[in-house]
């Protein structure tokens, strides 16, 4: 099927964009491809140090028999659930590997933090940067310049989109990522919230927020709902960079060792001179296109309109928010999963996972099939779910939803739009998640109150004063403006602990939202959340303009973020300065003092806050 005129649309003006960044991108991709291996170039020296601890047959193998060694970047570690599995990949991987005449080293370990961890806590304020910090790594790992090809091993939040950031800045090496799957369902995500929303008010103590905690994150494997880690999943997916159906395969399955292995098979099959598909080649404006609509038909997470504009970036393609709102009027919304729906990601595999989503997706005209994938039989391939048939992996078309309630098709969805919305008005630009907030709750008017610190608005809840402010205003609401979270002014932290407070005072039937230069993702669930405003206070941004009282517009359906404050008056505003001792705590204690760079560097939310592109 032809695709949809708004898709071809979108994608023409990002190529036309993107030509000159886009060419010398694919010249230096060329130029590293078309070196002779460098295992035959290097001095002897180099060989002796790279293939050391090899054993004597691998040796053989890479320097007689010449044979394709294979890079793998791991991102294990045991603090997270979903990376502990990736414990045992090397072996799997390097034994598949032997078994077709090749050898496989790990080249580098990237660091790998947990938000859940670090949630509200100063450690939450390297998350974002740590993202640029694992390309980084990944760029170490790989310069040792001995491989043929490359695997990603990585699941969570900025582990993806930095080993992606980092592996097409190696465009030259084909490469596969590997995923390693989501625990297995524990406690509902809606009882879940249930109990915070309870803690929040004090209604249940430290015992019972715990056993709650303890219940739904409970084993190896991703948390379960569809946050930034399981959206990385479904875009590399639509990306073509996995092995089809291999995203959410529980970490204990039969299938996940039998996808693991497949794998290495699949990169050495795109390492043979026939098929030779190195990254950079392979991630095309249309394959960035696919990705974003893949984001928006399934609600994904609102952090990969972040991530995917640094990930594009690094192949020399420039994407902006105008092009998600362009693609998210016309992308139906197939997918209900927990923030936007009750299912957890388990459900949504059972009910046919990636591959049925862009099985719909490519029948409707609203993904690019003619595109390189690590597949031979390009995005084809991504339409279909693997299963085991006598200890061998099969795939099979995805056919019908196995349950209405989390996936639709095309031609019945949730919603003929996109999950996420872009908000423009006399504050800046930012995004809200529309797909969790219900109708009622897209358009409200309210004065704003502004906090520095998001303890500051945790201390006005807890003091009754938020509620007192909803009660006596003529508004029946707030809307909580949180400033100094911008990418500079403190590295952009997730606000996830804001979500319970305000949760509990919409319950009671106040008009609540949240207006930030921070960062929410799907964690606002219900509660209207304008996040991402950019450019943020601490750059000049109109949010420092806001104050107190004003009278503030949010209006998802018509994309308007406005403080309701006159042309001249808001003309005349001086721009609120940051607090010194805010600035000072920001930089200072569990390594923040190392990151002084990264916040002075970089880039607006919208420019995808790299700290390695310089304006």
């Amino acid at each position: 099927m032809a695709v949809h005129p708004v898709l071809a649309q979108v994608t023409r003006r990002i190529q036309e964009r993107s030509h000159a960044t886009r060419t010398d991108y694919l010249e230096q991709v060329d130029a590293m491809a078309a070196r002779p291996p460098q295992v035959r170039s290097m001095g002897c020296a180099n060989v002796a140090h790279a293939f050391a601890a090899l054993p004597g047959a691998d040796k053989i193998r890479i320097v007689e028999e010449k044979g394709p060694n294979i890079g793998i970047v791991t991102a294990y570690n045991d603090v997270l659930s979903a990376h502990a599995p990736f414990a045992r990949y090397p072996d799997i991987l390097k034994d598949e590997a032997r078994r077709n005449g090749a050898t496989a080293q790990v080249a580098g370990g990237v660091p790998a933090m947990c938000d859940g961890v670090t949630q509200g806590m100063p450690g939450m304020e390297l998350s974002l940067f740590s993202r640029d910090a694992i390309a980084m790594s990944t760029a170490i790992a790989l310069t040792h310049d001995t491989f043929d090809a490359a695997l990603m091993l990585g699941v969570c939040d900025k582990i993806v989109p930095g080993l992606l950031i980092g592996a097409l800045h190696f465009g030259h090496l084909p490469t596969v990522f590997v995923p390693a799957g989501p625990m297995t369902s524990g406690l509902s995500n809606n009882e879940k919230a249930k109990v915070r929303e309870l803690a929040a008010q004090g209604l249940v103590g430290r015992q019972e927020l715990l056993a709650a905690e303890n219940a739904a994150y409970h084993d190896q494997g991703t948390c379960t709902f569809y946050g930034t880690a399981n959206s990385n999943q479904m875009l590399l997916e639509a990306m073509g960079l996995h092995v089809p159906g291999t995203s959410f395969i529980n970490p204990a399955e039969a299938e996940r060792e039998l996808l693991t292995r497949e794998a290495m098979r699949t990169v050495l099959s795109i390492t043979h001179h026939k098929r030779f598909t190195p990254i950079g080649r392979l991630v095309d404006e249309r394959c960035v296109v696919n990705a974003m609509v893949a984001l928006l038909a399934t609600g994904g997470s609102t952090n990969h309109l972040i991530h995917w504009v640094a990930v594009a970036r690094a192949a020399g393609i420039i994407i902006d928010w105008d092009d998600f709102e362009q693609l998210s009027s016309v992308v139906p919304l197939l997918a209900r999963i927990y923030p936007n729906g009750s299912a957890d990601v388990n459900q949504f595999q059972r009910a046919g996972g990636p591959g049925y989503v862009i099985a719909q997706l490519l029948q409707a005209g609203l993904m690019h099939d003619d595109v390189l994938t690590v597949r031979e039989d390009g995005m084809a391939a991504f339409g279909r779910i693997p299963h085991v048939e006598n200890d061998s992996l099969l795939w099979k078309d995805a056919g019908a939803s196995g349950d209405d309630d989390v996936l639709r098709p095309a031609s019945a969805p949730f919603s003929p739009t996109g999950g996420l919305k872009l908000l423009k008005g006399n504050m800046g630009r930012s995004v809200i998640k529309v797909s969790a907030v219900p109708e009622d709750r897209h358009h409200l008017q309210a004065p704003a109150w502004v906090f520095d610190s998001q303890d500051e608005l945790q201390a006005a809840f807890k003091s009754g004063a938020l509620e007192q402010a909803c009660q006596s205003n003529g508004y029946n609401g707030v809307v909580c403006v949180v400033r100094w979270q911008g990418p500079q002014a403190n590295g952009m932290p997730e606000l996830h602990k804001l979500t319970p407070p305000l949760a509990v005072l919409q319950g009671k039937g106040y008009k609540v939202a949240l207006v930030t230069d921070g960062r929410m993702s799907g964690a606002s669930g219900k509660v209207p959340a304008a996040i991402h405003l950019s450019p943020e206070a601490l750059a000049g941004g109109p949010l420092a303009k806001v104050r107190s009282g004003d009278l503030i517009t949010l209006n998802a359906s018509t994309g308007e973020l406005q403080a309701e404050v006159s042309e001249a008056e808001w003309a005349s505003r001086e721009l609120a300065q940051m607090p010194e001792t805010l600035k000072r705590s920001n930089g200072r204690g569990l390594g923040r003092e190392l990151f002084a760079g990264f916040r002075r560097n970089a880039l607006s939310a919208e420019e995808g806050a790299c700290t390695w592109l310089l304006n």
